[in-house]
């Protein structure tokens, strides 16, 4: 099978187009082609007036070694990449030893279906509760403004990226295509088939329920076990500081767990478990993150300055950005997990403190679109020595979280302030067009008392300087919410080539909140890339 690189097809094209349109690419008669199928699709929008749609495809042709010499020379023309994945292992009749995968994001759920399909039998332990009573305690803080520290946005089976956008795209390095086995498992559970193919595909929030319910049954029926309300409180590990071996886990019910293989995919809000693991020894470091606001807009301002005349387009759908700038200050502040059509939840895990995300649904046909602007934060930001205690970005942000719960009423009402306000450096008194989306809700304040200054100074140099490229980005009516302060993990706990944690043995720390991966496809990615290592060193530890 061929890759044709790029074809470039009018927006309005038909849904036949494709196939006489190949073929006049190819230079060949409709019958020489045996099969094809779109490999990507995205879109050139540079023009607005004349949008075009950009089509990757493998196809089969009759005779392709002298299509090949014909057109040897055509660099648009590769051979097809092999897209299947293949198991390096399968586990021996009679294993005894299962291994422990800590957490039920996307990374341990990738990690944990893996090693059930290669024989494995993982035992899965989650500290939030299953996604549909997860869910309703999810609403219980939007609705009624009571958290459940143990069951939130952050905690529960799926990870914070079921309450998300649900993206399913990454800039990460993937040249064994681990990323197509996510998706096709995302697919066998329930997702359209069209994240296959698009540029940027995404799921939504209750799709992703659907689809994590089915890949856990999928675990289940393979062997492997999966333990909600399960929060692990003690690593253990025999060995000293500099060298070490993982023995297994105890939970907080006090129950050990045996198991000198386990992964340890929690995500970047366990900041409880963070502690635990440096307590037993196990070498972490930190590492910088962001802090920022959300800004949400008008969708229709953002569709049309994006798209212009062809706004609304179905093939377009809700338009969206990605935004860059290098404030005076030093600081790059940049957009982060767009929500086209979407809108901005709480997504606190700890009491008296005030988070912000964004969430979408597939339709993403809400009224407003949001984005996080965030500004980095350095470890050289934190107070005291972080090179003698690397979990001091955890205080760092609950200290900004803290202040806007109480910028908020102390309510989990999220402290907001229109984008003219907080330009011209003063409180907002009332709201302006744009409509909030946060629940439970918003109290107009001054977002200054509960920003770093060196953050807001980068933010309102980035927000004049974006109103550049999207005009309206600056609207004084568009509103800004905080905080958002969980964009990446404070903390990377370093592993070697093997995957394994580099003074502890067995250990393997993945995922986000291990400070590897960044989204829900980098992390499944990171997940297989894991369980593949826990499978090779489980086969060789029956070997010796």
């Amino acid at each position: 099978m061929l890759r044709l690189t790029e074809l470039k097809l009018p927006l309005d094209h038909a849904d036949d187009a494709l196939r006489p349109a190949l073929c006049a690419r190819l230079g060949i008669a409709a019958e020489e082609l045996l099969d094809f199928r779109i490999a990507k699709r995205s879109h050139d929008a540079r023009k607005k007036s004349a949008i075009v749609l950009i089509y990757q495809i493998d196809f089969s042709v009759r005779d392709e070694q002298t299509l090949r010499l014909r057109l040897q020379d055509d660099a648009k023309i590769i051979p097809a990449p092999d897209l299947d994945y293949r198991f390096p292992a399968q586990a021996p009749a009679g294993l005894s030893e299962r291994p422990v995968i800590i957490g039920f994001g996307p990374c341990g759920l990738m990690a944990g279906l893996v090693l059930a399909q290669m024989g494995f039998r993982p035992i899965i332990l989650e500290r939030g509760k299953a996604v549909r009573e997860r869910t309703q305690d999810t609403w219980g803080l939007w609705r009624k403004q009571v958290l459940n520290p143990e069951s939130n946005v952050q905690f529960g089976e799926g990870g914070a990226g079921t309450f998300s956008d649900g993206k399913l795209y990454s800039q990460i390095k993937d040249p064994r295509h681990l990323g197509r086995k996510v998706m096709e498992e995302f697919v066998r559970a329930g997702a359209p088939e069209e994240i296959l193919y698009l540029s940027k595909p995404h799921i939504g929030t209750f799709r992703l329920v659907k689809m994590v319910e089915h890949m856990r049954a999928s675990i289940l029926a393979l062997g492997g076990e999966i333990r909600f309300s399960s929060k692990v409180e003690r690593l253990c590990r025999e060995g000293n500081q500099e060298s070490g071996q993982i023995t297994g886990v105890e939970l907080a019910s006090g129950e050990f767990i045996a198991s000198r293989h386990v992964v340890l995919a929690v995500g970047h809000s366990a900041r409880d478990t963070f502690a635990a693991v440096q307590a037993s020894g196990v070498f972490i470091e930190a590492k910088p993150f962001a802090i920022g606001v959300r800004i949400e807009h008008p969708q229709q301002m953002i569709d049309q300055a994006r798209f212009g005349s062809n706004a609304g387009h179905p093939r377009l759908g809700a338009a969206d950005y990605k935004l860059v700038h290098h404030a005076s200050n030093g600081r790059a502040v940049y957009s982060f997990c767009m929500c086209p059509g979407g809108q901005v939840v709480a997504a606190a895990s700890e009491p008296g403190q005030v988070v912000t995300n964004g969430m979408s649904q597939y339709s993403r046909a809400e009224r407003n679109a949001n984005s996080a602007l965030v500004v980095e934060v350095r470890p050289e930001d934190f107070p005291g020595d972080y090179r003698k205690n690397p979990l001091l970005g955890i205080e760092y942000q609950r200290q900004w979280e803290r202040l806007a719960y109480q910028a908020g009423g102390e309510t989990y009402d999220a402290p907001a302030q229109r984008v003219g306000d907080f330009l011209a450096n003063r409180p907002s008194q009332a709201l302006g067009a744009v409509e909030p989306s946060y629940q439970p809700g918003v109290r107009m304040t001054d977002l200054a008392t509960c920003l770093p200054d060196y953050v807001c100074a980068a933010l309102r140099e980035a927000i004049v300087a974006f109103d550049r490229q999207i005009k309206g980005f600056a609207q004084d009516d568009a509103l800004l919410t905080g905080v958002e302060t969980r964009t990446s993990s404070p903390i990377r706990i370093r592993r070697g080539d093997d995957f394994q944690s580099i003074n502890t043995r067995g250990l393997y720390p993945a995922g986000e909140g291990a400070g590897y991966a960044g989204g829900i496809l980098s992390a499944g990615v990171d997940g297989i890339k894991v369980a593949e290592a826990v499978a090779l060193a489980m086969l060789a530890a029956t070997k010796t």
